[in-house]
């Protein structure tokens, strides 16, 4: 391997470029209305506003969502319906309605707004149709569509999560105090339906790190006739116990949380099934050449490693309520097994089984078809994700998928048209478009057409779906359409006529080569008085990691207007995706394996010559800035690219890997244990001589995903190496430093900091 400082002469450049729409004319228009910061993180949002409570009716047939109208206190917000067919709208909930039975937090002042309390985040269908379900922070309210009438189902102090409809929507499950409780929807005292729940043993509750860093969303699982539920049991005994200190506090208060470091131990996890009438829960044996499951619902499980050293990512009920299909990681993540075992006995076998020489991304693609004979599955082992056609006992029925390019996700199923709908990247990786394909693999057909990110809601039966569409010129707007592609109806255009005040720069997607013949995706932004017979600075913005793109066909909200503000001030912004990001297929993503950052630096050092090739161009100032992995990479580029980068700014790095949860560092690095080389090298704590330019870091001190303790410790190190840095920290904030007024005092220092230093 070629080190990271040997620059290849022979670099090729651009191969093609593609202009958002009105590129020209944006490029030749006067400058607008200057941005400024405080817009940026001010209401209302440039980005518009997305119709919120977006939710089909189980029969697939009405589309409902919150309407609001007025601001401040003279807001007003209902709950409409939309006949999927027709495009007609009409008032379900009344904001009369809405106000008088919202759930209300005991433990909060009510929050007056024009009708009265604040309209919730969200709401659920009942199964049959026939109501809603409104959940507070503590409550649970049931309003009957027929009678327009609601009915408190659960108040209190104590907090709860994750309500349920049962299936035949006589019952709605909660967490509460770590277990599952049940309340029956036509009332009555809630009734606890898991035992022994603790801060340590959770019953139906997720952890921190497998939400986190495995997507995992619920923790119990309604079987499809209502008969039984299938739980979690998360032992969290052997886990860190970390701290978290409040330096507001006037006693240096501190709260703790369960992480599990990086080669550290996991949650011990097992699967349940207890049926609804009562008796002793069943445990669900994992089978598999790596997971064991000790049948005696007593036994201490977090005391026996053989049950910490796996992960269960994904459970799922056949349509016979009589089986559990189970998918389960070994440690190291490489190899992930399905098995489908029996509800009653909990005896299991390995349906079928994915390894892979660097790791299994785990996805939600798996979908039993309704003769519970046949199922469809996604697999990278080409390279790339593409959807299958199996039966239940393991052998491939079809391959419905193929081709250089990437299936993102499983939308839905028609499965009395034999057609499965998913979005994929065939069409460029800058996109994300929805696609039909039969379940024989014939009949391959694009649905989305207008250029841009399309994010997919199907209906049930999939006869129509809501699509969210954004392009790196438009914010994203809201329509209707049928499952062919044509349109019933406009939800929500979102337009935001005060954009056009700006005179916004285009987006310029383009692709360059890197040393060894491997193309990149890129992006520029140029300030609106371009003129090629200048000399620009540059700021290079970057993510870097799995799972990410910063090169894409779509909105970039304030990040975006950020870099529009900045292009305003005369920057250029360039974004490359370097190997390790998402997109373009396992292969290219695999690269990092067991030593980050080596692949990512090597390809942004590939697009600085390439900025540096250009006429107008400053070589010698050229910046760059990322948050979370992007912070990360950051501090590696201005440590280990030093001679490239003038100044960075780095939000929540990660400086030592070590300091990272089990789940994600493992999955790309192995444990410390076992590649301690490898830790040493990627983690830019170790390379802190080699800064040379100027450096701001920011920090929220209540970050529970990239502790504050990464920053601190780098900052010992700048001191051992005798050197000063800009550090500014946010005191409670957390991993984003979300809040605008946090964010308009952190980005107006960035804005600074780069015009002083670049």
């Amino acid at each position: 391997m070629r080190k990271l400082h040997a620059r290849d002469k022979t670099i090729a450049l651009i191969l093609t470029v593609f202009v958002c729409a009105a590129a020209a004319a944006a490029q030749s228009s006067p400058a607008g209305k200057a941005l400024t910061v405080d817009r940026i993180w001010s209401q209302p949002s440039l980005s518009g506003t997305a119709l919120r409570g977006v939710a089909w009716a189980p029969d697939g047939k009405r589309l409902s969502f919150f309407h609001t109208t007025g601001s401040g206190h003279d807001v007003v917000t209902e709950i409409r319906v939309m006949d999927a067919a027709t495009g007609q709208s009409s008032v379900l909930v009344s904001a009369e309605k809405l106000s008088s039975v919202l759930p209300r937090d005991s433990s909060q002042p009510t929050q007056a707004t024009g009708l009265g309390r604040r309209p919730p985040a969200s709401y659920q269908w009942s199964p049959q149709g026939d109501a809603l379900l409104f959940e507070g922070p503590n409550s649970l309210v049931w309003y009957d569509l027929k009678s327009q009438a609601g009915r408190t189902l659960l108040s209190g102090s104590d907090g709860l999560a994750d309500p349920k409809f049962s299936p035949d929507g006589r019952w709605v499950s909660f967490v509460r105090d770590h277990n599952v409780w049940l309340v029956s929807v036509a009332g009555g005292e809630p009734r606890q339906f898991t035992r022994g729940g603790t801060e340590e043993i959770r019953e139906g509750e997720l952890d921190w790190v497998y939400p986190e860093e495995l997507d995992a969303r619920t923790a119990y699982w309604w079987a499809p006739d209502s008969s039984a539920i299938a739980y979690l049991e998360m032992n969290e005994r052997g886990v860190t116990l970390y701290p978290i200190q409040d330096p507001t506090s006037y006693t240096g208060a501190t709260h703790t949380m369960r992480y599990p470091k990086a080669g550290d131990a996991n949650p011990a996890v097992r699967l349940f099934v207890a049926d609804l009438q009562g008796g002793a829960p069943r445990a669900i044996s994992l089978a598999g050449d790596f997971a064991t499951n000790r049948m005696d619902k007593n036994a201490p499980a977090a005391d026996d490693p053989t049950q910490t050293d796996f992960y269960v990512a994904r459970v799922d009920w056949l349509p016979d309520s009589r089986h559990l299909a189970v998918q389960h990681l070994n440690r190291g993540q490489n190899d992930l097994e399905l098995t489908i075992a029996d509800a009653a006995t909990g005896q299991a076998g390995v349906v079928l089984e994915e390894k892979d020489p660097y790791w299994v991304n785990v996805a939600d693609d798996l979908h039993f078809l309704s003769d519970g004979k046949r199922f469809l599955w996604s697999s990278e082992r080409s390279g790339y994700r593409h959807l299958y056609l199996y039966d239940v006992q393991g052998k491939q029925l079809a391959r419905l998928t193929q081709g250089d390019w990437e299936v993102v996700r499983l939308d839905g199923v028609d499965e009395a048209a034999g057609a499965v709908y998913f979005t994929a990247t065939e069409k460029t990786p800058i996109e994300r478009h929805l696609y039909r394909v039969r379940l024989d693999g014939s009949g391959f057909t694009r649905i989305t057409k207008a250029d841009g990110t399309h994010g997919i809601n199907l209906s049930p039966g999939a006869r129509f779906f809501v699509d969210n569409c954004s392009d790196a010129a438009a914010p994203p707007r809201q329509d209707l359409y049928r499952a062919d592609g044509t349109r019933v109806a406009v939800l929500n255009e979102n337009k935001v006529a005060e954009l056009a005040e700006y005179h916004l720069s285009p987006v310029e997607f383009f692709t360059l080569t890197a040393r060894d013949g491997v193309k990149l995706n890129a992006l520029m932004i140029k300030p609106p008085d371009f003129s090629a017979g200048k000399k620009y600075p540059v700021i290079v913005y970057t993510y870097g990691g799995p799972h990410a793109q910063v090169v894409l066909n779509a909105w970039g909200g304030a990040t975006f207007l950020w870099h529009q503000l900045m292009a305003q001030k005369g920057y250029i912004i360039f974004a490359l995706d370097n190997r390790g990001s998402t997109g373009r297929g396992h292969g290219f993503e695999s690269v990092i394996y067991r030593h980050m950052s080596d692949h990512e630096i090597s390809d942004q050092r590939d697009g600085v010559a390439y900025l540096r090739s250009l006429p107008y161009v400053d070589g010698s100032r050229i910046g760059v800035w990322g948050w979370s992995y992007g912070g990360y990479m950051t501090l590696n580029l201005m440590f280990r690219a030093g001679d490239d980068f003038k100044a960075g700014f780095s939000g929540a790095p990660v400086t030592d890997l070590r300091q990272y949860d089990t789940i994600y560092t493992e999955r790309y690095m192995s444990r410390p244990q076992d590649n301690p080389e490898g830790y040493k090298d990627s983690s830019p704590i170790n390379h802190v001589d080699g800064l040379k330019g100027k450096l701001l870091i920011a920090h929220g001190t209540g970050d529970d995903n990239v502790h504050v303790a990464n920053t601190i410790s780098l900052i010992n190190k700048f001191i051992d190496a005798g050197k000063y840095v800009e550090v500014t920290l946010y005191p409670g904030r957390g991993h984003p430093i979300s809040d605008p007024p946090a964010r308009k005092v952190l980005f107006r220092r960035v804005t600074q900091f780069f015009l002083d230093n670049l």
